[in-house]
């Protein structure tokens, strides 16, 4: 195994429960200083919800070695040789270098924040966020800067999550972003609502701003980000760009991968072309199945799913990972984000003419106290009315709402379908028409009126 997070040791726990080790012998090699831990939770621990690191470690080091899994830390592979089924590792400690045979490969190399090669990268006081070393750092700056000045670098989830964990900090926090409205994920008429309510909360948003150097003091440290137009004070930066497939390791050695760059797999999660490698985590393409074309998706969720079915396989079982519809969810502060298909600008890329409708409603029945507005917009493709994607921006009770869209597209479900849902009703969790299905009602009428 390579790699020691969800997709790796997913994959060595669940190929462990299925051979003894007489049977299979398991060696997990991991650069860093943990193992299964949940990344997506960095930024609550950095913004103090989540009080120490070890809440987010799943298994430990020595809980893995416990169940006879030959765990090797601070150990680099640095080559993979497929022809002669061996990979090359470098003990980060002495140095020290070997080759390991195998006879059954996993990459779960996971991915790596997206660093613009621009002047003042890599001063100090700047802080990708992946892993529990960068979460450490972080805090560690955090904890030795006298200003509270902090400036974000993209707003994506990891974004708008850290700008959150920053102003919980009491940072006076300013968000740069490339796009004309924050998360890219959503349309832009909905990534507005979410730059309103970002504002509304004290952060200062700056769209359609391209970041062209950090600017250093004396002593090197950060102390601005500068665009075309201006600079931007900052005690700190934090990197929420986004992130790329850690496939480093897999190009060199001729490993296929797709258009994102990350590895292509079949269903069983074996890379293409390799009877004895299998891949898994952030450093693979998936099948979206709303689309049908190949996605790259950094969540924990497909991580560890796709661990478990290549622990089946590598075990001597059987088992497959059909594809994602796109479901995201986050909050910043009391927003919550949703999303979950097609947006408008992948439906067109792909071919699909849709009709596009977008809902006002509440989160409880609107007499009952503390109902609060969310908005739906919903994506159903013309003439069939199969849905597309959907779309949820609201405060408390709105973003897991998502998961009836979620539920629908994976079974190819029309707008028109989804009206009869029988979902839960009483006035403390929705109107008696719930948000999602008032919206399904609108996409269903619209597709019949343009047929």
């Amino acid at each position: 195994m390579i790699g020691g997070d969800a997709a790796g040791m997913s994959a060595a726990s669940q190929a462990r429960r299925l051979k003894n080790p007489d049977e299979l012998e398991i060696v997990a090699f991991e650069r860093g200083h943990f193992t299964s831990y949940s990344a997506c939770g960095i930024p609550y621990w950095v913004g103090g919800d989540v009080p120490d690191r070890d809440r987010l470690i799943a298994r430990t080091p020595e809980e893995h070695r416990a169940r006879d899994i030959d765990l090797r830390l601070r150990t680099e592979v640095t080559e993979v040789d497929p022809d002669r089924q061996r990979v090359r590792a470098r003990d980060l400690e002495s140095g020290a270098e070997s080759w390991t045979s195998y006879d059954k490969l996993v990459i779960a190399t996971g991915a790596r924040p997206i660093r613009p090669d621009i002047p003042g990268m890599d001063a100090p006081g700047v802080h990708g966020v992946q892993t529990l070393d960068d979460g450490q750092a972080l805090l560690d700056t955090l904890a030795g800067t006298r200003g509270r000045r902090a400036v974000v670098v993209g707003a994506g989830y990891i974004g708008v999550e850290m700008a959150e964990a920053l102003i919980n900090r009491g940072y006076e926090v300013t968000v740069v972003n490339r796009g004309s409205e924050p998360m890219s994920t959503l349309d832009p008429d909905m990534g507005r609502l979410v730059h309103e309510a970002m504002e509304g909360l004290g952060i200062t948003m700056v769209n359609d701003a391209e970041v062209t150097k950090i600017l250093t003091d004396d002593d090197g440290r950060v102390r601005a980000v500068a665009t075309e137009d201006r600079d931007f004070p900052a005690d700190v930066v934090v990197l929420g760009i986004g992130v790329r497939p850690e496939t480093t390791l897999a190009k060199a050695a001729g490993l296929p991968l797709g258009p994102h760059d990350g590895l292509l797999t079949d269903r069983s999660m074996r890379v293409r072309g390799h009877e004895n490698i299998w891949a898994g985590g952030d450093c693979v393409e998936v099948l979206d199945l709303v689309s049908g074309q190949e996605r790259h998706i950094a969540l924990g969720t497909h991580a560890n799913k796709h661990g478990q079915v290549i622990g089946t396989n590598t075990g001597g079982g059987y088992a497959t990972f059909p594809g994602v519809v796109g479901t995201a969810v986050s909050k910043v502060c009391d927003l919550e984000i949703a999303r979950t298909g097609l947006r408008e600008k992948d439906a067109h890329r792909v071919g699909l003419r849709f009709e596009a409708v977008t809902i006002e409603s509440t989160s409880r029945a609107g007499y009952y106290p503390d109902a609060s507005p969310m908005t739906v917009k919903m994506l159903a493709e013309q003439r069939t009315g199969r849905l597309l994607g959907v779309q949820i921006v609201g405060r408390e009770g709105a973003g897991k709402r998502v998961d009836i869209a979620a539920v629908a597209l994976t079974a190819g479900m029309t707008a028109d379908q989804m009206t009869t849902l029988d979902l839960g009703y009483a006035p403390p969790f929705s109107p008696v028409w719930d948000p999602v299905l008032v919206a399904a009602r609108k996409a269903a009428a619209k597709v019949r009126s343009s047929s």
